[in-house]
Protein backbone atom coordinates (compact mmCIF):
# COMPACT_ATOMS: atom_id res chain seq x y z
CA UNK A 1 0.00 0.00 0.00
CA UNK A 2 1.64 3.49 -0.73
CA UNK A 3 1.74 6.00 2.15
CA UNK A 4 2.66 9.65 1.39
CA UNK A 5 6.00 11.41 2.21
CA UNK A 6 5.04 12.49 5.10
CA UNK A 7 4.13 9.12 6.39
CA UNK A 8 7.04 7.85 5.98
CA UNK A 9 9.18 11.00 7.54
CA UNK A 10 6.13 10.23 10.89
CA UNK A 11 7.39 6.69 11.22
CA UNK A 12 10.94 7.47 10.92
CA UNK A 13 11.09 9.75 13.73
CA UNK A 14 8.43 7.42 15.90
CA UNK A 15 11.07 4.55 15.27
CA UNK A 16 14.40 7.04 16.25
CA UNK A 17 11.85 8.28 19.10
CA UNK A 18 11.42 4.49 20.72
CA UNK A 19 14.21 2.84 19.88
CA UNK A 20 16.33 4.26 23.21
CA UNK A 21 13.51 2.42 25.41
CA UNK A 22 12.54 -0.62 23.83
CA UNK A 23 14.60 -3.73 24.52
CA UNK A 24 13.31 -7.12 22.68
CA UNK A 25 15.08 -10.68 22.20
CA UNK A 26 15.80 -11.14 18.62
CA UNK A 27 14.47 -14.94 17.27
CA UNK A 28 13.90 -16.70 14.47
CA UNK A 29 10.40 -16.94 12.55
CA UNK A 30 9.55 -19.98 11.37
CA UNK A 31 9.29 -20.33 7.90
CA UNK A 32 5.28 -21.02 8.31
CA UNK A 33 5.36 -17.46 10.10
CA UNK A 34 7.03 -16.16 7.37
CA UNK A 35 4.66 -17.50 5.18
CA UNK A 36 1.92 -15.63 6.37
CA UNK A 37 3.28 -12.27 6.07
CA UNK A 38 2.34 -10.36 2.85
CA UNK A 39 3.63 -6.48 2.22
CA UNK A 40 5.35 -4.18 -0.38
CA UNK A 41 8.83 -3.16 -0.30
CA UNK A 42 9.44 0.13 -0.09
CA UNK A 43 12.13 -0.02 -2.53
CA UNK A 44 12.07 -1.86 -5.85
CA UNK A 45 15.21 -2.77 -7.80
CA UNK A 46 14.84 -3.97 -11.29
CA UNK A 47 17.61 -5.49 -13.31
CA UNK A 48 16.99 -5.45 -17.32
CA UNK A 49 18.98 -7.89 -19.32
CA UNK A 50 22.05 -6.89 -22.25
CA UNK A 51 20.52 -6.55 -25.53
CA UNK A 52 16.61 -4.91 -24.80
CA UNK A 53 17.75 -2.31 -26.66
CA UNK A 54 20.01 -1.33 -30.37
CA UNK A 55 22.53 0.02 -28.05
CA UNK A 56 23.07 -3.12 -26.26
CA UNK A 57 23.12 -1.21 -22.95
CA UNK A 58 22.48 -3.01 -19.26
CA UNK A 59 19.74 -1.10 -17.06
CA UNK A 60 19.13 -0.83 -13.15
CA UNK A 61 16.49 0.83 -12.55
CA UNK A 62 15.69 1.53 -8.63
CA UNK A 63 12.38 2.27 -7.77
CA UNK A 64 10.59 4.41 -4.16
CA UNK A 65 7.06 3.22 -3.34
CA UNK A 66 6.24 7.02 -3.25
CA UNK A 67 3.28 9.30 -3.72
CA UNK A 68 3.90 13.22 -4.34
CA UNK A 69 2.11 16.38 -4.68
CA UNK A 70 3.41 19.04 -4.40
CA UNK A 71 3.72 22.97 -5.83
CA UNK A 72 6.91 24.07 -6.57
CA UNK A 73 8.44 27.45 -7.72
CA UNK A 74 12.50 28.15 -8.24
CA UNK A 75 13.95 31.07 -9.91
CA UNK A 76 16.26 29.71 -12.33
CA UNK A 77 17.53 26.49 -13.28
CA UNK A 78 20.84 25.91 -15.86
CA UNK A 79 21.32 22.33 -16.28
CA UNK A 80 24.63 20.92 -18.58
CA UNK A 81 26.43 24.73 -18.82
CA UNK A 82 29.46 24.16 -20.85
CA UNK A 83 31.21 25.04 -24.17
CA UNK A 84 29.33 28.43 -23.94
CA UNK A 85 25.78 27.38 -23.58
CA UNK A 86 23.58 25.23 -21.75
CA UNK A 87 21.80 21.85 -22.24
CA UNK A 88 18.55 23.32 -20.47
CA UNK A 89 18.16 26.89 -19.23
CA UNK A 90 15.07 28.33 -17.47
CA UNK A 91 13.89 30.72 -15.26
CA UNK A 92 10.51 31.02 -13.00
CA UNK A 93 10.06 27.18 -13.08
CA UNK A 94 7.11 26.14 -11.54
CA UNK A 95 5.59 22.73 -10.95
CA UNK A 96 1.89 23.09 -10.20
CA UNK A 97 -0.35 25.90 -10.31
CA UNK A 98 -2.86 27.70 -8.31
CA UNK A 99 -6.39 27.71 -10.98
CA UNK A 100 -8.15 30.80 -12.32
CA UNK A 101 -11.97 31.36 -12.85
CA UNK A 102 -12.39 29.30 -15.83
CA UNK A 103 -9.49 27.00 -15.81
CA UNK A 104 -9.99 24.76 -12.78
CA UNK A 105 -8.67 21.43 -14.03
CA UNK A 106 -10.53 18.26 -13.86
CA UNK A 107 -8.39 14.82 -12.37
CA UNK A 108 -10.11 11.67 -12.01
CA UNK A 109 -13.24 13.31 -11.04
CA UNK A 110 -11.79 16.06 -9.58
CA UNK A 111 -12.70 20.12 -10.52
CA UNK A 112 -10.23 22.31 -8.43
CA UNK A 113 -12.45 25.92 -7.97
CA UNK A 114 -10.46 29.27 -8.30
CA UNK A 115 -7.90 30.03 -5.65
CA UNK A 116 -7.25 25.96 -5.50
CA UNK A 117 -3.75 24.33 -5.58
CA UNK A 118 -3.78 21.96 -8.92
CA UNK A 119 -0.55 20.17 -7.14
CA UNK A 120 1.72 18.73 -9.52
CA UNK A 121 1.15 14.31 -8.88
CA UNK A 122 4.00 12.14 -9.02
CA UNK A 123 4.03 8.49 -7.98
CA UNK A 124 6.86 6.16 -7.77
CA UNK A 125 9.47 7.97 -8.82
CA UNK A 126 12.92 6.41 -10.09
CA UNK A 127 16.43 6.28 -10.85
CA UNK A 128 17.98 4.44 -14.01
CA UNK A 129 21.69 3.40 -14.53
CA UNK A 130 22.63 2.56 -17.97
CA UNK A 131 25.47 0.55 -18.42
CA UNK A 132 27.81 -0.46 -21.00
CA UNK A 133 28.87 -4.00 -20.10
CA UNK A 134 31.93 -4.18 -22.79
CA UNK A 135 33.00 -0.56 -22.42
CA UNK A 136 36.24 -0.29 -20.47
CA UNK A 137 36.94 2.12 -17.62
CA UNK A 138 40.60 3.51 -17.39
CA UNK A 139 41.40 1.08 -14.38
CA UNK A 140 40.52 -1.83 -17.48
CA UNK A 141 37.80 -2.85 -14.94
CA UNK A 142 34.84 -3.88 -17.76
CA UNK A 143 31.35 -1.83 -17.39
CA UNK A 144 31.58 2.06 -17.67
CA UNK A 145 28.53 4.29 -16.73
CA UNK A 146 26.79 5.34 -20.15
CA UNK A 147 24.25 7.47 -18.45
CA UNK A 148 20.92 7.45 -15.57
CA UNK A 149 18.35 9.24 -15.38
CA UNK A 150 15.13 10.53 -12.89
CA UNK A 151 11.74 9.87 -13.56
CA UNK A 152 8.16 8.49 -12.24
CA UNK A 153 6.16 5.45 -13.06
CA UNK A 154 3.13 8.24 -13.43
CA UNK A 155 3.05 12.01 -13.44
CA UNK A 156 0.59 14.17 -14.13
CA UNK A 157 0.65 18.39 -13.56
CA UNK A 158 1.25 21.46 -14.87
CA UNK A 159 4.98 22.66 -15.49
CA UNK A 160 5.57 26.69 -16.47
CA UNK A 161 8.81 28.29 -17.26
CA UNK A 162 10.55 30.64 -19.02
CA UNK A 163 12.84 28.84 -21.48
CA UNK A 164 16.19 29.83 -23.39
CA UNK A 165 17.25 26.54 -24.05
CA UNK A 166 15.76 22.79 -23.93
CA UNK A 167 17.54 19.91 -24.75
CA UNK A 168 15.31 16.92 -25.34
CA UNK A 169 11.88 16.04 -26.71
CA UNK A 170 8.63 18.49 -26.17
CA UNK A 171 5.09 15.94 -26.78
CA UNK A 172 2.77 18.76 -28.20
CA UNK A 173 0.68 19.21 -31.01
CA UNK A 174 0.64 21.57 -33.48
CA UNK A 175 -2.01 22.48 -36.06
CA UNK A 176 -0.62 23.92 -38.78
CA UNK A 177 -2.32 27.14 -41.05
CA UNK A 178 -4.38 24.42 -42.80
CA UNK A 179 -5.44 22.95 -39.30
CA UNK A 180 -3.75 19.87 -39.94
CA UNK A 181 -2.16 18.42 -37.01
CA UNK A 182 2.06 17.52 -36.72
CA UNK A 183 4.53 16.51 -34.33
CA UNK A 184 6.21 19.64 -32.87
CA UNK A 185 10.30 19.85 -33.82
CA UNK A 186 12.38 21.96 -31.81
CA UNK A 187 14.89 24.36 -33.49
CA UNK A 188 18.12 26.03 -32.80
CA UNK A 189 18.58 29.43 -33.35
CA UNK A 190 19.84 28.41 -36.88
CA UNK A 191 16.38 27.76 -37.74
CA UNK A 192 17.28 24.08 -38.20
CA UNK A 193 15.65 21.19 -35.80
CA UNK A 194 17.67 20.11 -33.29
CA UNK A 195 17.07 18.20 -29.88
CA UNK A 196 20.17 20.07 -28.29
CA UNK A 197 20.33 23.08 -27.18
CA UNK A 198 17.19 23.83 -28.98
CA UNK A 199 15.19 27.97 -28.73
CA UNK A 200 12.64 27.66 -31.26
CA UNK A 201 9.58 24.94 -31.28
CA UNK A 202 7.15 24.37 -34.19
CA UNK A 203 6.98 22.68 -37.40
CA UNK A 204 10.04 21.15 -39.80
CA UNK A 205 9.56 21.82 -43.45
CA UNK A 206 10.83 19.13 -46.15
CA UNK A 207 14.59 20.40 -45.01
CA UNK A 208 14.19 20.18 -41.38
CA UNK A 209 13.97 24.09 -40.95
CA UNK A 210 11.26 26.54 -39.65
CA UNK A 211 10.64 30.18 -40.38
CA UNK A 212 10.55 32.05 -37.25
CA UNK A 213 7.43 33.60 -36.61
CA UNK A 214 5.73 31.75 -39.53
CA UNK A 215 6.66 28.07 -38.82
CA UNK A 216 8.12 28.39 -35.36
CA UNK A 217 8.23 30.55 -32.10
CA UNK A 218 10.62 31.18 -29.27
CA UNK A 219 10.47 28.36 -26.65
CA UNK A 220 9.38 31.13 -24.54
CA UNK A 221 6.02 31.37 -26.08
CA UNK A 222 5.87 28.03 -24.29
CA UNK A 223 4.96 29.40 -20.63
CA UNK A 224 2.83 26.55 -19.41
CA UNK A 225 2.53 22.86 -20.52
CA UNK A 226 0.62 20.16 -18.55
CA UNK A 227 2.50 17.09 -18.52
CA UNK A 228 0.41 13.92 -19.27
CA UNK A 229 -1.61 11.35 -21.95
CA UNK A 230 -4.64 11.62 -22.90
CA UNK A 231 -7.05 9.25 -20.47
CA UNK A 232 -9.72 8.38 -23.82
CA UNK A 233 -12.19 10.57 -22.40
CA UNK A 234 -11.11 14.34 -23.36
CA UNK A 235 -9.20 14.77 -20.00
CA UNK A 236 -5.25 14.46 -18.85
CA UNK A 237 -4.42 11.09 -17.41
CA UNK A 238 -0.75 9.92 -16.36
CA UNK A 239 2.39 9.21 -18.50
CA UNK A 240 5.15 7.09 -17.61
CA UNK A 241 7.98 8.76 -19.41
CA UNK A 242 8.53 12.14 -17.82
CA UNK A 243 12.35 12.20 -17.05
CA UNK A 244 15.30 14.01 -17.23
CA UNK A 245 18.71 11.75 -18.47
CA UNK A 246 22.48 12.68 -18.15
CA UNK A 247 24.44 10.60 -20.57
CA UNK A 248 27.87 10.04 -21.92
CA UNK A 249 26.64 8.83 -24.71
CA UNK A 250 23.64 7.90 -26.44
CA UNK A 251 20.86 6.06 -24.65
CA UNK A 252 17.63 4.22 -25.31
CA UNK A 253 15.36 4.51 -22.28
CA UNK A 254 12.44 2.17 -22.20
CA UNK A 255 9.20 3.45 -21.03
CA UNK A 256 8.62 1.38 -17.51
CA UNK A 257 5.93 -0.38 -19.10
CA UNK A 258 7.82 -1.14 -21.75
CA UNK A 259 5.68 0.52 -24.46
CA UNK A 260 8.41 3.10 -26.04
CA UNK A 261 12.07 4.14 -26.32
CA UNK A 262 13.06 6.88 -26.57
CA UNK A 263 16.33 7.82 -27.95
CA UNK A 264 18.18 10.61 -25.94
CA UNK A 265 21.77 11.87 -26.49
CA UNK A 266 24.95 12.61 -25.42
CA UNK A 267 24.57 15.13 -22.38
CA UNK A 268 21.13 16.44 -20.62
CA UNK A 269 18.04 15.24 -21.61
CA UNK A 270 14.62 16.25 -20.84
CA UNK A 271 11.59 13.92 -22.10
CA UNK A 272 8.42 15.86 -21.41
CA UNK A 273 5.34 14.68 -22.83
CA UNK A 274 2.00 16.31 -23.13
CA UNK A 275 -1.12 15.66 -24.30
CA UNK A 276 -1.75 19.35 -25.77
CA UNK A 277 -2.86 20.80 -29.46
CA UNK A 278 -1.67 24.53 -30.16
CA UNK A 279 -2.52 25.90 -32.70
CA UNK A 280 0.66 27.92 -35.08
CA UNK A 281 -1.37 31.14 -35.44
CA UNK A 282 -1.71 31.27 -31.32
CA UNK A 283 1.89 29.92 -30.64
CA UNK A 284 3.87 32.43 -32.94
CA UNK A 285 1.18 35.13 -31.47
CA UNK A 286 0.55 35.42 -28.03
CA UNK A 287 1.79 32.39 -27.11
CA UNK A 288 0.37 29.66 -24.35
CA UNK A 289 -0.60 31.90 -21.54
CA UNK A 290 0.88 31.22 -18.23
CA UNK A 291 -1.04 29.63 -15.19
CA UNK A 292 -0.99 31.20 -11.82
CA UNK A 293 1.65 30.27 -10.37
CA UNK A 294 1.96 32.16 -7.15
CA UNK A 295 -0.54 33.19 -4.32
CA UNK A 296 -0.51 36.91 -5.57
CA UNK A 297 -2.46 36.41 -9.03
CA UNK A 298 -1.36 39.42 -11.21
CA UNK A 299 -2.78 38.36 -14.63
CA UNK A 300 0.35 37.42 -17.29
CA UNK A 301 2.68 38.68 -14.95
CA UNK A 302 5.02 36.08 -12.58
CA UNK A 303 5.60 37.76 -9.28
Amino acid sequence: MRQRAYGYAALTVFCLGVAPVAYAELEPISEQRMGEVTGQAFMNIENLPVGTTATGHEFTRMTVNMDVETRVNIDDVVVGQIDGGADFAASDVALGHIARDGDGAQYDGVTYQAGEAVPFEAYDPYIELAVDPDALNPDNSVGRLSGFRMGFKQARGSVSSNTTSFSGDIGLTINDSSGNPQQATLFGSDNLETSKRATQVGIADANGACVPGETCAPLSQLRSLIVGADDGAGGTGFTDDFFIGFQREGVEWQSPDGANVIQAGQGVFINLPTNMTVDMITLTGQGLPRLRTHQADIGDGLF
